[in-house]
């Protein structure tokens, strides 16, 4: 498999670090460099506690704590992802997007001249945590390059 330019969409949970890992694998195996896509769901638009909170100013207030706290984490997972990436002497570049996960994945893959994508899979019912999984049937309609699923951990 001839790799020269990988895609990694991760986000920090255990199933987008297995993932992770075995992109950095595959980035030392082939010498190539990894785009990590850190999308933030797009549920979390428009978040503004409006069924709580009693007048407008404060729902604004709220709605930008949402919007920060969520640019931290972000900021925190692509960082934590770089220095991984650095200590295999991997070239590394990153990407922030907010929407729906597979048609993010999809439009830039189809602008970013990528040999591979590399994804992880789904959570195993009953695992707690957001529910913002990618849609494996619109990738394979759409993506134009070869996708790697990699694994949910074991316990």
């Amino acid at each position: 498999m001839d790799i020269k330019k990988l895609i990694l969409a991760s986000h920090g949970t255990p199933g987008a670090r297995a993932a992770e890992d075995a992109a950095l694998e595959l980035c030392m195996e082939s010498g190539a460099s990894v785009h990590q896509l850190y999308i933030v769901p797009d549920f979390w638009k428009g978040m503004m506690g409006d069924d709580w909170l009693n007048n407008a100013v404060t729902q604004a207030r709220f709605g930008k704590y949402v919007e920060n706290q969520l640019a931290r984490d972000a900021a925190e997972e692509i960082s934590r992802f770089a220095e991984k990436a650095k200590e295999s002497h991997i070239p590394c570049s990153d990407e922030i997007r907010l929407g729906k996960p597979a048609p993010c994945l999809i439009t830039v893959c189809e602008k970013g001249g990528y040999d591979l994508a590399v994804i992880g899979s789904p959570r195993p019912k009953g695992t707690p945590g957001l529910r913002s999984r990618m849609d494996p049937e619109l990738l394979s309609r759409n993506l134009s390059i070869r996708l790697v699923t990699v694994p949910y951990p074991q316990p």
